[in-house]
């Protein structure tokens, strides 16, 4: 495949466009999509091409355009809704909760709800309490929901053109600090699988286990830990939902020790959950306590100074790093 880089946001409309030009089933729904192209540009340009029966314009009412979303998904379209911001879910609790991911089941089967629900998390841009969570764990918890969050141009495209294609409801994470970040992504057709984790650097002292944004703080602390001898293994699962337990425990099963970077809130997160899974299938290889950096369950701060305060960071990551790699059981 030819190597070349471009920003996050632009293999997001690339994916978008291509699977749009594949498949006429494919479409587009939600706020601002035409003129802004959605909050932060992601459908800049998109109209242009295919215009308003493909690229919806919608009013102002999450609970609606989410509903006509799985209503249009399980009579045969594949439609991908913008929920412009994670922390709105609660607007279309029903159709996010009872709907779209339950219909297969309770129609044992016969119906499919092939819809994407794109959104924004994190924090890192001062936008405050209502546009800063990173709540993937409340959706991850949904049974029928398919979780998606990539750190990188490559994952971006690859991870959305195989989540409009599933045939299942899948929720795809934008991280609004990875937007404009560059990295390689062919031109090329090419998919990535879901429920398949990439190890991003291979060490033997100890696992990191992140997502999205946390993935390049994370590396950046193994750089740090490095120069110190300590040689972390990071390990970004892409997906929550599915999960790639296997690359996780066997990694974990390798080095001995796990710390889980991650941003969303510490209290019932992913961090919990990776831990519990830990613990259950990999406790014997263990050497010392596993160690979470995650957000404090509190509101994100509009301040940058404490916003900053809040989110893991570079040092965080590499304190319980040091911690479990020094960690002696007492006698």
């Amino acid at each position: 495949m030819s190597k070349r880089e471009i920003l996050f946001v632009e293999a997001i409309r690339e994916a978008l466009r291509e699977e749009m030009r594949r498949d006429e089933a494919v479409f587009l729904m939600g706020e601002d999509l035409r003129i802004w192209g959605a909050p932060l540009g992601q459908t800049k340009g998109i109209w242009d091409e295919f215009g308003d029966k493909r690229v919806l314009d919608t009013p102002i009412s999450e609970m609606g355009f989410i509903g006509a979303g799985a209503g249009a998904a399980a009579l045969g379209s594949r439609p991908v809704v913008e929920l412009m911001f994670i922390d709105f879910f609660g607007i279309a609790g029903e159709q996010i909760f009872n709907q779209a991911p339950k219909l297969r089941y309770m129609f044992g089967g016969r119906m499919k709800v092939p819809m994407v629900i794109r959104t924004l998390i994190g924090a890192g841009m001062s936008a405050a309490a209502h546009h800063s969570s990173s709540a993937y764990s409340i959706i991850a918890h949904m049974p029928g929901w398919k979780c998606v969050i990539p750190s990188n141009p490559y994952d971006a495209k690859g991870l959305l053109k195989t989540a409009i294609r599933d045939d299942d409801p899948v929720m795809y994470f934008e991280h609004k600090m990875l937007l404009n970040t560059k990295g390689e992504a062919p031109e090329e057709e090419y998919t990535i699988p879901l429920g398949e984790a990439a190890i991003k650097r291979e060490g033997e002292d100890a696992t990191v286990v992140a997502l999205a944004w946390m993935v390049h703080k994370a590396l950046k602390a193994a750089d740090t830990l490095s120069e110190e001898g300590i040689n972390i293994e990071v390990i970004d699962p892409r997906t929550i939902v599915p999960l790639d337990k296997k690359t996780i425990i066997n990694s974990v099963k390798k080095t001995g020790r796990l710390v889980v970077v991650d941003e969303d809130h510490e209290r019932c997160g992913l961090s919990a959950e990776l831990s519990a899974i830990v613990a259950e299938e990999a406790f014997d290889s263990l050497k010392a306590p596993i160690k979470r950096v995650a957000t404090p369950t509190v509101p994100i701060p509009f301040s940058p100074v404490l916003e900053d305060a809040v989110i893991p960071n570079e040092d965080r990551i590499i304190k319980a790093v040091k911690e479990v790699t020094s960690y002696k059981a007492s006698k």
